[in-house]
């Protein structure tokens, strides 16, 4: 019984063998390997968070301004420029093309010149910007029947 278990022994010894233990590190910050790849992994991830923050705050920004141009005093201001525009524009035909049409005058509007003229056959308008740039627009009379 004895030789049986020496030699059941003598087996189970020959195969127990093992490796060296040896440390690694995991992080290729301390290993070296593949170090390029993992600096510009954690690059883009902070590339990306920066960017999801000014996308976050320039949304709350856009919002905000909606908020602020839906307001009930500014819709008031807006249809009430939209009326007084109109207002303007329609003297300005009346003015051209009235009972009594007037073959020159100007107005000025925020800083703006709008000259305008009526020859017999165009009307000319000239608009002036703030910045000196001018824009001309010529009408044929004719155009304007039905």
């Amino acid at each position: 019984m004895i030789n049986k278990l020496l030699s059941v022994y003598a087996l189970t010894i020959s195969f127990a063998l093992a490796d060296p233990l040896t440390h690694k590190f995991k992080s290729p910050s301390f290993s070296g390997l593949n170090t390029s790849s993992h600096y510009l992994t954690i690059e883009n991830q902070q590339f990306n968070r920066k960017e999801k923050i000014i996308e976050a705050e320039t949304a709350l920004a856009d919002e905000i301004a909606r908020e602020a141009d839906n307001t009930t005093v500014a819709r008031f201001i807006r249809n009430l420029e939209s009326r007084v525009y109109a207002q303007l524009s329609r003297q300005l035909v009346d003015n051209l093309f009235g009972e009594t049409p007037q073959t020159e005058g100007s107005i000025e509007l925020e800083g703006n010149t709008i000259s305008y003229g009526l020859d017999g056959e165009f009307v000319k308008l000239t608009v002036i910007d703030q910045d000196g740039k001018t824009t001309d627009i010529t009408l044929p009379i004719g155009s304007f029947t039905f």
